[in-house]
């Protein structure tokens, strides 16, 4: 293997654990990334660094201003838009044509039951992880390798848009009981309830995020 390969490699293995901490919401929107802490912790170059962070860049989770540094970027209302139009498309198709003895079943049961937990010990940004979880192994359904990387950079993209709400327990307390019945629906050989019932879902969650998004343009003084 050549280094040029390897820095590339090095550079996607980065890029995906930097993409995982927005995913697990570690990041909020607008947080400015420090390039020297990030080398210490993960033990990296500083080019390394910036290499990965123009990837992310480049798919629309970081922004870059001259004298100002790299921040996680502040999702557009276009975007969230766009964000949902997407799920919308590839999760409730997914689901309709879902396989009920999928393998991707079990991931959806382990992340229902996760996220059941985490509701119990009150851990709402866990149960936000598992609420990610969820979403990913219904793309699984599709058996399309490219469906499912592009949607682990969708779910990046969400959980930073899901930082507009700073409040993660009013975000996530009713999806706990929603992904059960969706998953219920699925498994009792209804996937085009479960599918309408996953599209209703989206909707509501769509509106909660661009009503959030309006209040922190309102609060800025920002005309949206």
């Amino acid at each position: 293997m050549s280094r040029t390969t390897e820095a590339l490699n090095l550079t996607d293995r980065i890029a995906e654990q930097l993409r995982s901490k927005l995913v697990l919401g570690e990041w909020m929107p607008g947080e400015r990334l420090s390039e020297a802490a990030l080398c210490e912790s993960l033990d990296i170059s500083r080019s390394t660094v910036r290499e990965a962070f123009r990837v992310l860049t480049k798919e629309g989770l970081l922004s870059h201003e001259p004298n100002k540094g790299v921040s996680v970027v502040v999702p557009s209302i276009a975007s969230i838009i766009d964000i949902y139009r997407v799920r919308r498309m590839i999760e409730c198709q997914a689901l309709a044509q879902g396989y009920p003895m999928h393998p991707a079943v079990a991931h959806m049961r382990e992340a229902v039951d996760s996220a059941q937990t985490c509701r119990t010990n009150e851990d709402w940004l866990g149960v936000g992880t598992a609420n990610m979880a969820f979403h990913k192994a219904v793309v699984e359904l599709a058996d399309s390798e490219r469906l499912n990387v592009m949607f682990s950079h969708l779910l990046a993209e969400l959980r930073v848009a899901f930082g507009l709400m700073q409040d993660p327990h009013f975000l996530h307390a009713p999806y706990v009981d929603m992904n059960q019945q969706i998953l219920a629906l699925f498994e009792s050989g209804k996937p085009l309830e479960a599918s309408q019932s996953l599209n209703d879902y989206l909707v509501h969650s769509e509106r909660l995020i661009l009503a959030a998004y309006a209040r922190r343009l309102a609060e800025k003084g920002i005309k949206g």
